[in-house]
């Protein structure tokens, strides 16, 4: 199991959707628990600093069962969801019959260029097989001067790990860190059970991408825990999260 709380699972390509269906009731029972896992830890300050004001359209690329969509709908957002689980959109509908939530796919967003001033992948952008095909989709829905806004797990953290589990254990490099390689982990916590597949990129391949398809980044942070009770104080000595806008030039 990598370092940390686990990434969200969340696929939208073809190849993928067949394991993500096989795991979507593990994963909302994951999801679902209240103050189970990093993202009720670390949501606010995504909401409140990387993401922009309310526009006429705000797409999510990976929604899964839906709480990340739900959260901007609360702050006023017009939210189209979109993800490759039929049983984790179902699971979202049910909880939010007013919410527009769609099977898609992220090397083909079924959206019109230019239709969205804001696209959010919070935890899902390394889910995906091709990430840069990915990212030139939300360039293409995006409208010029929209905000991609987006949270993955820290690149640093799948290349080393914490030597022991004391507060104020060393973090150490253990393995290569250039490249894209693949993840497979299962963790195991609080009694509930997630396999979590997908890439580890290193920074320089997720810039690239958004270079290419013409998005700039204006804001990067790498966020501590703002609630007391999740760690031990080892997510304030090191990141967990990498959070970042990007602006469609």
């Amino acid at each position: 199991m990598r370092p940390g709380t686990p990434r969200r699972g969340y696929r939208l390509d073809v190849g993928n959707r067949e394991a993500w269906e096989l795991e979507a009731d593990n994963w909302l029972r994951w999801a679902r628990a209240p103050g189970h896992d990093a993202y009720w830890h670390y949501r606010d300050g995504f909401f409140d600093a990387v993401v922009p004001p309310p526009g006429r359209l705000t797409v999510e690329v990976g929604c899964g069962e839906g709480r990340v969509a739900r959260d901007l709908a609360t702050r006023g957002h017009r939210v189209v969801a979109l993800d490759g689980s039929p049983t984790l959109l179902g699971h979202a509908r049910r909880v939010d019959q007013a919410g527009r939530y769609v099977v898609g796919d992220a090397g083909a967003l079924p959206l019109g260029d230019g239709r969205a001033d804001v696209v959010v992948a919070y935890n899902s952008l390394m889910d995906f097989d091709d990430m840069p095909g990915a990212v030139r989709e939300v360039g293409r829905i995006l409208e010029p001067g929209g905000a991609f806004c987006i949270c993955i797990t820290h690149p640093i953290l799948d290349v080393g790990g914490f030597a022991d589990a004391a507060a104020d254990a060393p973090y150490r490099l253990r393995g290569r860190y250039f490249g894209s390689r693949p993840f497979d982990d299962t963790a195991r916590r609080g009694g509930l059970t997630m396999r979590f597949t997908g890439w580890s990129h290193a920074l320089e391949d997720y810039f690239g991408a958004l270079r290419g398809a013409r998005l700039v980044v204006e804001d990067l942070r790498e966020p501590v825990p703002a609630t007391a009770g999740f760690d031990d104080g080892r997510w304030h000595r090191y990141p967990l999260f990498l959070q970042l806008r990007a602006v469609k030039r």
